[in-house]
């Protein structure tokens, strides 16, 4: 899957700013559990499901935890992991966590 990769407070401006032009797709991701672990797996091999015009952005809750917590704070969504964050036009219209994090169910979700 071709992920971008989220690794500073800046790019999250960035992405919140390109969030007008294309719907951005935040995955949260521990690289320490086992349910995160799963969820990536589903995410990686239903790649193929998500709208061809939604950026994917992979962000590693371990190594940024600031970010996780900003990302929250700018989506008024409260941290979970495994986690995705649909933001369009600068607001957070969907989100899933945990065994909801799959592609199949974004895909239910209307843009």
């Amino acid at each position: 899957m071709p992920w971008s990769t989220l690794d500073s407070l800046s790019q999250l401006d960035e992405w919140f700013d390109r969030s007008f032009q294309q719907p951005v797709l935040f995955f949260k991701h521990s690289t320490r559990c086992s349910i995160s672990a799963a969820a990536l797996s589903r995410m990686e091999r239903g790649r193929d499901q998500l709208p061809e015009e939604v950026a994917v952005v992979y962000l590693d809750l371990l190594a940024h935890r600031d970010i996780s917590n900003a990302l929250a704070d700018k989506t008024g969504i409260p941290h979970e992991s495994p986690q995705l964050l649909l933001v369009k036009d600068g607001k957070c219209l969907w989100d899933a966590s945990h065994f909801d994090v799959r592609p199949s169910a974004f895909v239910e979700f209307k843009i």
